[in-house]
């Protein structure tokens, strides 16, 4: 299924996309709001709570990123990230959003997908955020 949705032409307009989304701060914390508002509507009417602390954190990212508080994230992670988060809120994608209980299911691959591709970039972010709270705390 990964395959037929990185080819497929919906993903190819939300990576076409990322890369001026990536460069424009606004945009980046637009998008999180977009994912956010689609994640709780989403993750309301389907029992999907892995996918949505994997999604939390794909909004952490790169809301640090935006912010400047975060520039470890390879830019190629962040185009990633950022084209997945787009193709997320799309309502027309290869499995259309608004079919009952099968119109997530391409969403919740690709994102699976991409936390385990970016697993490094990934695990490094999250023990910056764990150093942060630390240092936040203490």
């Amino acid at each position: 299924m990964i395959t037929r949705i990185l080819k497929s032409i919906f993903f190819k307009k939300a990576t076409g996309k990322a890369g001026r989304y990536a460069r424009n701060s606004g945009k980046l914390f637009e998008l999180a709001k977009d994912v956010m508002s689609k994640l709780q509507h989403v993750g309301m009417r389907e029992n999907l709570a892995e996918f949505a602390v994997s999604v939390q954190l794909l909004i952490r990212m790169v809301r640090a990123y935006a912010s400047g508080e975060y520039k470890s994230l390879p830019w190629k992670s962040l185009l990633s990230i950022v084209a997945v988060l787009i193709y997320f809120v799309s309502p027309i994608d290869l499995i259309p959003d608004f079919l009952p209980f099968v119109g997530i299911t391409d969403d919740v691959a690709l994102v699976v997908w991409l936390v385990k591709t970016l697993g490094d970039d990934v695990k490094k972010f999250s023990e910056w955020e764990k150093r942060r709270k630390t240092i936040n705390i203490g």
